[in-house]
């Protein structure tokens, strides 16, 4: 009685061990690829986790935007309005009296602010699939158009 309980046990392991091994199998071979992002440029590496930048370029421009919506975050509460110029931000958030400078490598920024508003535009050089223009607003949502200069009807960059 001793060998056939053992040969039971070995075969419900045995069984067990196939139906994980053959499931997992199975699940890799059913898990979805990574999407390659649209358009990426050619030897572009993400720079975290869902970036939706599409070259070192756009990455910086975007970094750039990002910087100005958080100081702005920051000045609008503390000041109980926007800043009118760029050179207000400096020491809100992150923002340094060197991103004052317009000229963002291969973008322009260019920014108009109200008490009650503010627009940010990123403008490349060259407008193609791998430098799209970007637009912000208080909103804090960032647009981005490959075909023209983006504005608020252009799609909100993921």
């Amino acid at each position: 009685m001793k060998i056939s309980l053992k040969l039971l046990l070995t075969g419900v392991f045995f069984l067990a061990f196939c139906v994980l091994f053959f499931s997992s199998a199975r699940a890799q071979d059913a898990a979805p690829a990574p999407a390659p992002q649209d358009q990426a440029a050619p030897g572009y590496k993400p720079k975290f986790p869902g970036d939706p930048a599409r070259s070192d370029s756009e990455a910086a421009a975007l970094a750039y935007m990002r910087v100005v919506i958080r100081a702005q975050k920051q000045f609008n509460k503390q000041y109980d309005h926007y800043a009118l110029t760029l050179a207000e931000l400096v020491h809100s958030g992150s923002f340094t009296k060197r991103m004052v400078d317009p000229n963002r490598g291969d973008y322009t920024a260019s920014y108009k602010g109200k008490k009650d508003s503010y627009v940010l535009t990123m403008t490349p050089r060259n407008l193609d699939a791998q430098h799209r223009s970007f637009y912000a607003e208080d909103d804090g949502k960032i647009h981005a158009d490959e075909t023209k200069a983006a504005d608020g009807d252009s799609p909100v960059v993921k």
